[in-house]
């Protein structure tokens, strides 16, 4: 019995078990399974490996996409370029560190706009999925500012935001990278002035449930264009995919 799955914490909402589930249903691929690990510590998912020797691969998600880095034998470049990783395949006894993150955004962003991607972004939140974001735009070429609670290098707070208007009139495409909004939780959103939004504004949403989030709604009422993670989220899981059965 192969054996996959994804860790992080909480996980009251998994795109990935409902997704790779039905993939191996409608795939006829026997002898598979996807299950959820819930664990509070990065260091935890040595134990899972070392405990279960079916376990073949694992999607990492919040808050580890980071921290467990320091856990694994050796990180592919693709990880190595975006400072996290999202995807941990067990390699001969080693357990390797990707991202394919990176590449899911990329495709969804470059689908959704036909490649003309804005020149200026805002990058919501700083975790391991907004560097996957930032390393993207940068590599297309965009120049991005991140935003987050508080300041640091290279990242300005959401009151800094507010009092500088033309910070975000600059910046075309926004992407949030936050959990805000995400089911059971969906009335919060970032709070950027959306009231500054116009037709000429991209709104990304990495959160993919529900379907429309708040940050959404708001675009939209300003004449935004909006997009969900939900196609990033499918095509970094076939990216996964793809990496485990190398």
């Amino acid at each position: 019995m192969r054996k996959f799955g994804l860790i992080g914490f909480p996980l009251s909402h998994s795109f990935s078990k409902k997704y790779f589930s039905e993939k191996f249903t409608k795939a006829g691929i026997e002898n598979t399974t996807y299950e959820l690990f819930p664990i509070e510590e990065a260091a935890q998912m040595k134990d899972l490996f070392d405990n279960d020797d079916n376990l073949i691969g694992l999607n990492v998600t919040i808050p580890h996409k980071e921290a467990v880095m320091q856990w694994l034998d050796s990180i592919d470049d693709s990880a190595k370029k975006v400072g996290a990783v999202n995807v941990i395949k067990k390699e001969k006894g080693k357990l390797v560190g990707y991202n394919s993150d990176f590449y899911g955004f990329t495709e969804s962003l470059e689908d959704f706009t036909d490649g003309k991607i804005p020149q200026k972004a805002l990058v919501l939140g700083t975790g391991g999925s907004s560097k996957a974001v930032t390393a993207a735009l940068r590599m297309m070429g965009c120049k991005v500012t991140l935003v987050s609670r508080t300041s640091g290098k290279g990242v300005i707070t959401y009151e800094e935001l507010k009092k500088k208007p033309e910070i975000l009139k600059e910046n075309r495409l926004i992407v949030n990278t936050t959990p805000l909004g995400m089911k059971p939780n969906v009335e919060p959103k970032p709070d950027i002035d959306y009231s500054q939004l116009t037709s000429d504004h991209i709104l990304f949403d990495l959160v993919y449930n529900p379907s429309v989030t708040s940050f959404m709604k708001a675009g939209k009422e300003k004449g935004a264009r909006v997009k969900s993670g939900y196609q990033m989220l499918v095509m970094q899981a076939e990216r996964a995919w793809e990496i485990w059965n190398e």
